[in-house]
């Protein structure tokens, strides 16, 4: 990401600003403290991901402003986006996110095209993805965040290797273990579970030969039953079969008492209709009666409707010619206005022509002084034009100066940087070569030392290995004393189920006579004594090994109070014995870095290096002297060029303002013609066809002669007189429906007399079949026992039966409890599996499985990128180690594996020494060293290339060397980004800085400025 303009408004201590970061390749952001350099770079980080200092989100908003707005654009991989981040106060947030589709020469801008998506998440994430960083990494790797530079040294190893399992984003690794963890939980209890589960189907399928014998038992007695059951039942279907003959008689006799009640019904129904029929007869007499009243008025209101006919044709007439009228008079009233508007237009028009040509006459009084301009500027452009035919011939010689002279002061820079650095490896080298006797004299007594830790270490051992074994003696003795306890409960038990009358055997579960009582009881007491016995040994035991476990804990914490400095033995020894291969092997080296010095002193002397640079710097240097350019000269004839440029525009306003009078003078006559034409077409207006249709429109409405008042009392007699259209069509209807009714009247007549003679037979019929019911013996008493005696039969086989099914169930349950039981055996041998797969996960997952390789495979490169750093920064004079091993302290075993830690070790002249007693500016650089490593290989894996670095105060720890050094490496490392941004408020420290960006606080916030 290479940042290419920055615009802010009303953001933290910014009102209104614009920084353009264009071609800006190292730059220094300085100011006072206070003064807002570090919250132009929180800007950054707000528009892209969101997220700063700030706690709440209307924080950012300046004062009481209602709304901040990020605009920021940058080049990322070759393309350019845009990001506009704002935020209004007690409201959301706005984003978008925008690409550019290519630069537009006129408008000197991009064009962008949008890249924004539905919601604020998914442009956030399109965002991420384009930059493949989110904040955490680029706050922890382009952007060293002012007091946070040791945070990592001064951190102890374990936080250490935290702090990078954090970076590289390795807490999914221990999600993925609690989620291992999780499933042995799951997959140990299920296993748990189905060994219950097997233990209850054992003891179940054991009464599988006991369910056979008495099934073949139930199935005899079932048999029996049923045979005398088929018997019951021939004897019960005779007596039903002579009581449906009787059910029969009786249905016949319910069936014809219904038709007598059904034929009572019909006869009250026909009673009722002909008394509904007798009325509407009544009814209809009484129309036919007023039918000469009812026709007269029906005439009358026949000829009230035709008058009102011829007077609706009236009205309609009346009305569309008044709306004609309307009509007419509206066309007469807008053609008199417009011609009155455009009147008073043309009038407007001649004093405005009247008006532009008396201003034109002061333009063109002054034609002669502008000419002389118009001369004197022609000369100035062509002395200018000469200027830039000569600057085009020395622009380029000019900047390949600047690169050649560049290029020299780098080529020189980088001899020094080396020369320093080889001067400082024989420095060390020798220094490292003296210490030689003394880290011999010192390693014999580390390894005396080390001698006796390790027979204290040998001990400790077997203490330890007694302990557990007196541990493992003395659970072995509580699970036989739980085991002795649960024996004595159970005799108890069955020592009180003795004492009740008449229980069987304990061991056989057969009854028990008193001899053999006697026995059994005498039997389980001596049981119990034994037990007792053996729990009282076993309770003697566990004090004796409990006190035995007291003496060696407290054998074992003495022995190891001795042994603690063991592990620091250890490692003093191995770091003394690779000091001394060390300095044994650098006499070779040694004599090659002072053959590489001397070299390079030579050429740094002599001026020997580039000597093609060189001689080409000549070469344009005599060019430029031979055309002697002058800037100076240049700008005063632009200077002149523009002083008389205003000839020119004058000249252009005298020729527009001759072409604009002549048009004015040709517009006089034209318009005094249009407006004498407008006065004819007036006084035409008041004779024309509008006018004789409107006064023929009136004449029609006088010769209609209607009356509105004349038209609505018609109208009320009209409906006054409705009533009798309605009388009409009743008598209408009456005459026709007169006849029916008649005839429905005798129809109902007849079928009285019908219904009366059918019930008189059907009565004659009852009384036949109440005789012969009177006479027939009574079967239901008989029918009962019988039905009584096949149902308690019936009950009893039901029982049996119920039994045998009982038995039958048990038989299929006990098979499917054994096929169960061979699928909970393949389920519990799965589950065993999978616990032993996810507690190998655990483990794989967890601290020292991926986790440790990861930081294991990334230490290697972070300490050789941090002393790359490191030896720019000092002069090759510190260099740091990440030791990730190391043996026990109190370890006296070679064979002892070694411990996981994250020591960072940092060497001098003077040998390995603790980091706190280092100086503030070198513990600083080692610190900006780490970090700067640090950033590089985060952006590394998270895909992104390293463009952008961005460094937060932290120099006031610097000597004027140290931030000579600083500000080397800075620029020694300034090819590998695209844009170094530097935060001081030091000014030695700013002053080495080319390119400024200088912050200071005003009444109106934050102002910016840009030195080059």
């Amino acid at each position: 990401m290479i940042p290419l303009h920055l615009s802010l408004k009303n953001f933290l201590s910014y009102q209104q600003v614009t920084l353009d970061l264009r071609g800006l390749h190292t730059a220094c952001i300085c100011g006072s403290n206070g003064a807002g350099k570090s919250s132009l770079l929180e800007s950054i980080t707000w528009v892209l991901w969101g997220q700063s200092r700030a706690v709440a989100e209307d924080d950012v908003i300046h004062g009481r402003e209602a709304e901040a707005q990020v605009d920021f654009i940058f080049e990322n991989h070759h393309q350019t986006y845009r990001v506009l981040r704002s935020r209004h106060r007690k409201q959301t947030t706005s984003l978008e996110f925008q690409v550019s589709q290519g630069f537009d020469p006129h408008s000197q801008s991009h064009q962008f095209r949008s890249l924004t998506e539905k919601g604020l998440r998914s442009t956030q994430q399109r965002i991420n993805q384009t930059l493949k960083l989110d904040y955490e990494t680029f706050v922890n790797s382009a952007y060293l965040r002012q007091g946070r530079a040791d945070e990592f040294m001064l951190k102890k190893p374990s936080e250490r290797k935290q702090i990078l399992a954090d970076l590289l984003k390795l807490q999914d690794y221990d999600d993925l273990a609690e989620r291992a963890k999780d499933k042995v939980r799951d997959y140990k209890a299920q296993a748990t579970v189905l060994e219950q589960s097997l233990a209850l189907l054992a003891q179940q399928l054991a009464t599988v030969s006991t369910l056979a014998e008495d099934c073949a038992a139930l199935q005899a007695t079932i048999a029996d039953l049923q045979q005398q059951q088929a018997q019951d039942q021939q004897h019960l279907q005779a007596l039903q079969q002579q009581q449906q003959e009787q059910q029969h008689w009786r249905q016949t006799l319910d069936w014809q008492q219904q038709q007598q009640q059904r034929l009572g019904q019909l006869l009250a129904q026909l009673d009722q209709d002909l008394a509904l029929a007798e009325g509407q007869r009544q009814q209809l007499d009484q129309i036919l009666g007023q039918g000469e009243t009812i026709s007269q008025g029906y005439d009358q209101w026949q000829q009230l409707q035709s008058q009102e006919e011829i007077w609706n044709q009236r009205a309609r007439g009346y009305q569309e010619a008044s709306q004609r009228l309307q009509t007419l008079q509206q066309q007469y009233q807008e053609q008199t206005h417009h011609l009155h508007q455009q009147r008073d237009r043309l009038q407007q028009q001649q004093e405005q022509v009247q008006q532009q040509q008396a201003s034109l006459q002061q333009t063109l009084q002054k034609k002669v002084e502008v000419a002389v301009a118009v001369q004197t500027l022609c000369l100035a452009r062509d002395r200018l034009q000469q200027l830039d035919q000569l600057q085009v011939q020395v622009t380029p010689l000019l900047q390949r100066q600047t690169q050649i002279q560049l290029q020299l002061q780098a080529s020189r820079s980088r001899h020094s940087s080396r020369l320093e650095q080889v001067q400082g490896q024989l420095q060390h080298l020798d220094q490292q070569k003296a210490q030689w006797t003394r880290l011999q004299q010192e390693l014999e007594q580390i390894q005396q030392r080390s001698a006796a830790l390790e027979q204290r270490q040998g001990y400790l051992d077997q203490v330890r290995e007694k302990g557990l074994e007196r541990r493992s003696f003395w659970e072995r003795l509580k699970a036989h004393h739980r085991d002795h306890e649960t024996q004595l409960e159970e005799l108890d038990q069955k020592i009180a189920q003795l004492q009740e009358p008449g229980m069987p055997c304990p061991l056989c579960d057969r009854p028990l006579d008193d001899q053999h009582w006697e026995i059994v009881q005498q039997q389980q007491q001596r049981d119990r004594r034994d037990i007792l016995d053996l729990i009282w040994v076993v309770k003697d035991q566990t004090a004796v090994s409990e006190r035995e476990i007291q003496v060696l804990r407290q054998e074992y914490r003495q022995v190891e109070q001795e042994l603690q400095d063991y592990g620091s033995v250890l490692e003093r020894r191995g770091q003394l014995q690779q000091q001394l291969r060390a300095i044994e092997e650098l006499e070779e080296q040694r004599q090659a870095l002072a053959t590489e010095a001397e070299t390079l002193a030579y050429i740094l002397s002599q001026e020997e290096f580039e000597p093609e640079l060189q001689q080409e710097l000549r070469h344009v240097e005599t060019t430029l002297a031979t055309l002697a350019y002058d800037d100076r000269t240049h700008a005063l004839a632009r200077g002149e060029v523009d002083r008389w440029r205003w000839g020119e525009i004058r000249q252009a306003e005298i020729q527009s303002a001759e072409r604009q009078y002549q048009q004015l003078e040709d517009q006089r006559p034209v318009l005094a013609t249009q407006l004498h034409q407008l006065q004819q077409q007036e006084v035409a207006l008041a004779h024309s066809p509008l006018h004789q249709e409107m006064a023929q429109v009136r004449q029609n409405l006088e010769e209609l002669d209607y009356d509105l008042d004349r038209h609505t009392q018609l109208r009320r007699s009209l409906r006054e007189a409705q009533g009798w259209q309605l009388r009409y069509q009743e008598l209408v209807q009456a005459q026709q429906t007169y006849p029916q009714v008649q005839e429905r009247i005798q129809s109902l007549g007849q079928q009285q007399q019908l219904r009366q003679q059918e019930q008189q037979e059907l009565q004659g019929q009852l009384e036949d079949l109440r005789q012969r019911l009177g006479m027939v013996p009574d079967l239901q008493g008989d029918l009962d026992r019988s039905q009584q005696q096949i149902q308690h039969r019936r009950q009893h086989l039901d029982q049996q039966l119920a039994a045998l099914g009982r038995l039958q169930q048990q038989q299929r349950q006990l098979e499917t409890l054994g096929q169960q039981q061979q699928q909970q055996h393949n389920q519990l041998h799965t589950c065993r599996h999978q616990q032993r797969v996810h507690q190998e996960l655990v483990h794989a997952f967890g601290k020292n499985g991926i986790q440790a390789l990861l930081i294991e495979n990334l230490l290697p490169q972070l300490e050789s990128e941090a002393n790359k750093i490191l030896s720019r920064l000092s002069g090759n004079q510190l260099h740091v180690q990440f030791i990730t091993q190391r043996a026990r302290r109190n370890s006296r075993n070679s064979n002892d594996k070694l411990i996981d830690t994250l020591d960072i070790c940092i060497a001098d002249v003077r040998g390995t020494r603790p980091y706190e007693t280092y100086s503030g500016g070198e513990a600083f650089r080692v610190n900006f060293a780490i970090r700067l490593a640090l950033a590089r290989l985060l952006a590394q894996r998270s895909g992104a290339s390293l463009q952008l670095l961005v460094v937060d105060e932290g120099f006031g720890t610097q000597d004027a060397e140290g931030c000579d050094r600083l500000i080397a490496a800075i620029n020694a490392i300034s090819p590998d980004f695209a844009c170094i941004l530097a935060i001081t408020h030091m000014s030695q420290f700013k002053e080495a800085f080319q390119t400024r960006i200088e912050v200071t606080k005003t009444g109106q916030g934050s102002q910016l400025s840009l030195t080059v």
